[in-house]
């Protein structure tokens, strides 16, 4: 049943912008919960050494709606090339798991 879910991670440069990734996630249905925290970033952006004080975003999602929660993400997102990953959970408390599927429960879509 893990493999039916996901956490997927995206940062960004404002909790502004995170309360925007949230609340669109939150909105779709395309995740159970948020969590976002202050974090330092350190990286090469453009041959550049940079670091930067950021906001890490952790979404927990379904597997299968992978590509609309990324849709959505880039959608809202300030960034030029923002990160967004999808790191699968392989086994969790099976209570938890079934509040994402039922968090995240939508209405079937016709010819889908």
């Amino acid at each position: 049943m893990g493999a039916d879910f996901s956490v997927v991670m995206t940062t960004i440069d404002s909790d502004d912008g995170a309360r925007k990734i949230v609340a669109a996630a939150l909105a779709a249905k395309l995740a159970a919960c948020v969590q976002v925290f202050p974090i330092r970033s350190h990286y090469v952006w453009k041959g550049e050494l940079r670091e930067e004080a950021e906001f890490l975003v952790q979404l927990k999602a379904r597997t299968a709606d992978y590509q609309a929660l990324a849709a959505v993400i880039r959608r809202v997102h300030s960034y030029e090339v923002p990160e967004i990953l999808r790191l699968d959970i392989a086994d969790g408390d099976k209570a938890y798991l079934d509040w994402i599927a039922q968090a995240t429960e939508r209405p079937a879509v016709e010819g889908s």
